[in-house]
């Protein structure tokens, strides 16, 4: 198959004015084994007559305003322009800030077009083009940075970000995100009067401390038995794409059903987070046809920002998320109901608190403790993020995702329907079709 992107141009990008130079220290949550890869975005614009750049107008000059956005934007973020390296005692991680830079991409596809990001990809891979610079180990000398913007055969454009998730959290690169944007769109030489100030401020993380000495128990690290070769399933089978809109509608129904299957009258009204992971998890389970006494766990983030004491400053971009886990047999969670998987899932977040944190902190510090992998599904919710107002002149994307779709599943924001989200995940292709039934129903 003939290769459907073509670069043109890749430069290393620097901070536009001088930064400090210096090593900086990532937390114990920065540092965590799991996170040590590039959260990789995939925004979709399709530019109209309104926007500053029409179609067919120069795109030479957007480029331009792109590329020095950047270089700006890389003055209050320097980190961004560093490099990631793991310290001489092994003891976590640390930023290298030379003023070393970020990659930017510069392509054309005479292949993709905007509307086949309506739904899911055919493979896994079909967009992986889109963000040529791969990043095998973030802890090598790779740019904790990389921009791609490519021009589709239809006029429409996509940017590509590749974040090293070791610097920044998804609440953080949304922030650095629309403060990038803001610049491309403005004049000043600084991004003002929407996103916070950025703040390194690493620190408050590792000095936060218990407020009581009883124990947490933390299932996300624990191992379970496989029962039935999950890991080898994934790692073997062929993963089919899915994609699926949940409206406002279909929330809600969710919602009637997780409450009529409820036990305790008592209890808060759920969410609609925690009604659709629950279904999606349900469905997940399902569809994989796994055998009833197999452990199975939801692992979700659970942002802590406002869940310590101190609170962390807004601005902060670092890592400030636990991962929050709700754990079952596959029996129970496929008989008992969506109210029994809803309830899982808001007594998990209701168990993050400052203790529960520092204790996250202390097992990752002392024993690098990392998620189990058997019977996960991990689930991480894009939709609130700000993704979807990023705007870098071409008005609002009409698609926000990642760049290669992933066992991991994500709740996506959908273009002009703000009570609407969009169920991203890859299955194993044997259980594909039946997850895709079982998911578009509220009563299964």
């Amino acid at each position: 198959m003939a290769n459907p992107v073509h670069v043109k141009e890749a430069v290393v990008i620097k901070p536009s004015e001088t930064t400090p130079v210096g090593v900086l220290s990532l937390s114990a949550l920065d540092s965590q084994l799991f996170l040590r890869f590039t959260i990789e975005y995939l925004l979709v614009f399709r530019p109209s007559s309104n926007t500053n750049n029409p179609p067919g107008s120069d795109k030479a000059a957007f480029s331009s305003r792109v590329k020095a956005a950047l270089s700006k934007i890389l003055v209050p973020y320097y980190p961004l322009a560093g490099r990631v390296r793991a310290r001489a005692d092994g003891s976590g991680l640390e930023v290298v800030c030379r003023a070393q830079g970020a990659v930017f991409i510069q392509a054309i596809s005479d292949h993709h077009t905007a509307s086949e990001f309506n739904g899911a990809p055919r493979y896994v891979t079909q967009w992986r083009k889109l963000l040529c610079l791969q990043v095998a180990d973030v802890l090598k000398g790779a740019p904790p940075l990389v921009v791609q913007l490519t021009w589709l055969k239809d006029g429409a454009a996509t940017l590509g970000f590749g974040i090293n998730h070791c610097v920044c959290d998804g609440i953080g690169s949304a922030e650095f995100l629309n403060s990038f944007a803001e610049l491309a769109t403005s004049q000043s030489r600084v991004a003002v009067g929407v996103m916070p100030k950025p703040v390194w401020d690493r620190h408050l993380i590792d000095s936060l401390r218990p407020q009581s000495c009883s124990p947490v128990s933390h299932p996300e690290f624990s191992r379970v038995p496989d029962l039935c070769g999950f890991l080898t399933r994934f790692s073997t089978e062929k993963l089919a794409p899915t994609s699926v809109i949940f409206d406002k509608g279909r929330l809600d129904e969710l919602k009637r059903v997780a409450l009529s299957k409820r036990t305790t009258a008592s209890e808060l009204p759920f969410t609609s987070f925690e009604v659709l992971s629950a279904h999606v998890w349900r469905s997940w389970a399902r569809a994989l046809n796994l055998p009833p006494t197999q452990i199975l766990k939801l692992l979700f983030s659970v942002n802590v920002r406002n869940r310590v004491k101190p609170g962390i400053p807004s601005g902060f971009y670092g890592n400030a998320f636990v991962l929050g886990c709700a754990q079952t047999s596959v029996k129970d969670l496929t008989e008992k109901g969506l109210g029994y998987a809803s309830m899982l899932i808001k007594r998990a977040k209701e168990n993050v608190g400052n203790d529960y944190v520092n204790s996250v902190i202390e097992s990752v510090r002392q024993s690098r403790a990392s998620t189990d992998q058997v019977g996960v599904l991990i689930l991480s919710q894009w939709s609130r993020l700000g993704l979807e107002k990023v705007d870098f002149g071409m008005g609002k994307p009409v698609h926000v995702g990642p760049v290669c779709s992933d066992r991991y599943c994500l709740i996506l924001p959908v273009y002009n329907q703000p009570e609407a989200v969009k169920v991203m995940v890859a299955l194993p292709s044997s259980g594909a079709e039946k997850y895709e039934h079982l998911v578009k129903f509220p009563y299964s």
